[in-house]
């Protein structure tokens, strides 16, 4: 009976777009079984997974941070207890001696494309653990070609090792009926037609230029309001401070995060949904909106083209002036927003949950007949490298610092935690 573990201890509120992924496809996946094969989902016991369980499915608390060196030395012996045949990791930071053949998922190289961004030792960490993922893994996956165009012009890894399986909305992404929005409106004093846009403020989600072309839409649109929903990280304030310097933050409405559930409502009550990333490894939010019938302009960056298709308008998200021109012809076309709005609904019906646990499986099921034969060898050089960072430092958990055992004051230092989480 063939055994395999999805690790889904990323289920985590800090890993909001990871943990999306992985509960998607593990609930996914569940139905897929053949007869004689057998899930077990690792999750963090601080945060239990709700799907069905049964004699070919169970989930297993494994209370250990994908953050510690313990998992260097539990995941391996929790695989070998159990007789796993395929051993699916779902982020970089993983066991990377697991004695089994082992899968990677990879989303996005942000921190090497925008170094700026974190610090030095921050970036170290990313390029050495995700080279060491990537020899440790027998093959990876990445959830848009973009990116495995990216990874494999970056790193030295063959092309048939990597393999593109795209990721869709969660099935709750649907237009709302009109109460559910009503009620919605209600609860965040919502206005009457709005532009949103959803996403963190991370700098490479190009927000001070989405401000910037806003200041010059809104004197031409005063129906419309800007509302910007998110995860709002205050160590990048550049956004904000730009609205208040232009003096337009009277037509922006800065809602921060919002739970989940109201995010399908949120969506459907946008007149329009604009996404100006500069990079992404695949670009959920775009798939999120069209599925509840939004028209949408986003970048043509990165993955941007191929998760959009012809169902958007796509600028260019350098120009302050492109992005002007596609919110010129969104806000001010009603038959442009009907065409988008149904040609948003086919494009997102094309991606699915149960397309990617049925390739994901197809995955598995290919390498344990290969029975990982070779894979080990190819981890050894990079984990000397990795052990020899590792030991210099130790992981904070609850401050999300990397702590320096031999500094003279305990100073700590900063890492890229939040570089680390996919939005």
């Amino acid at each position: 009976m063939p055994h395999y573990v999805l690790d889904a201890r990323t289920a985590t509120p800090h890993f909001p777009g990871i943990g999306r992924y992985v509960t998607n496809l593990a609930r996914a996946l569940i139905p897929q079984l053949a007869p004689d094969e057998q899930l077990t989902v690792f999750f963090d016991p601080a945060h239990p997974l709700d799907f069905p369980i049964s004699d070919a499915v169970r989930s297993l608390p494994v209370n250990v941070s994908p953050f510690s060196l313990r998992q260097q030395w539990v995941i391996p012996r929790l695989l070998r207890q159990h007789q796993v045949d395929v051993y699916h990791s779902a982020y970089y930071l993983m066991a990377y001696r697991t004695g089994v053949p082992t899968l990677l998922t990879l989303y996005d190289l942000i921190p090497i494309h925008f170094p700026e961004h974190s610090t030095l030792k921050a970036r170290l960490l990313f390029r050495w653990a995700t080279a060491l993922a990537l020899g440790a893994a027998q093959h990876t996956l990445t959830i848009s070609e973009a990116t495995r165009c990216d990874v494999l012009a970056r790193f030295r890894l063959p092309s048939e090792r990597i393999t593109t399986i795209p990721l869709a909305a969660d099935p709750a992404f649907t237009p709302q009926p009109p109460e559910v929005v009503t009620a919605l409106r209600a609860r965040y004093a919502l206005p009457d037609t709005f532009l949103l846009y959803l996403g963190s403020n991370k700098p490479h989600k190009n927000l001070v230029r989405l401000i910037e072309a806003w200041a010059v839409v809104q004197a031409e649109a005063p129906d419309y309001t800007l509302v910007i929903a998110g995860a709002w990280l205050p160590q990048h304030p550049e956004s904000r401070q730009r609205a208040q310097s232009l003096r337009i933050d009277n037509r922006i409405r800065w809602l921060g995060p919002l739970p989940g559930e109201d995010l399908p409502a949120l969506y459907t009550a946008a007149a329009a949904f604009v996404f100006p990333s500069l990079y992404e490894g695949f670009g959920l939010p775009v798939i999120e909106a069209m599925a509840c019938g939004t028209p949408v302009a986003c970048a043509n960056t990165s993955s941007l083209p191929e998760v959009a298709g012809n169902a958007a308008v796509l600028f260019d998200p350098t120009q302050v002036e492109a992005i002007v021109d596609a919110l010129r012809r969104v806000l001010g076309d009603g038959d442009l927003r009907a065409d988008l709005r149904q040609r948003g609904l086919v494009q997102a019906g094309k991606f699915s949950w149960a397309r990617t646990a049925q390739e994901t499986l197809r995955i598995y099921q290919g390498m344990h007949q290969k029975n990982g034969q070779g894979f080990i060898i190819l981890v050894t050089v990079p984990y000397f490298c990795f052990a020899r960072i590792a030991r210099s430092a130790s992981y904070e958990r609850k401050t999300g610092n990397w702590r320096s055992p031999r500094s003279k004051h305990d100073k700590t230092l900063k890492t890229a935690k939040d570089s680390m989480r996919v939005n």
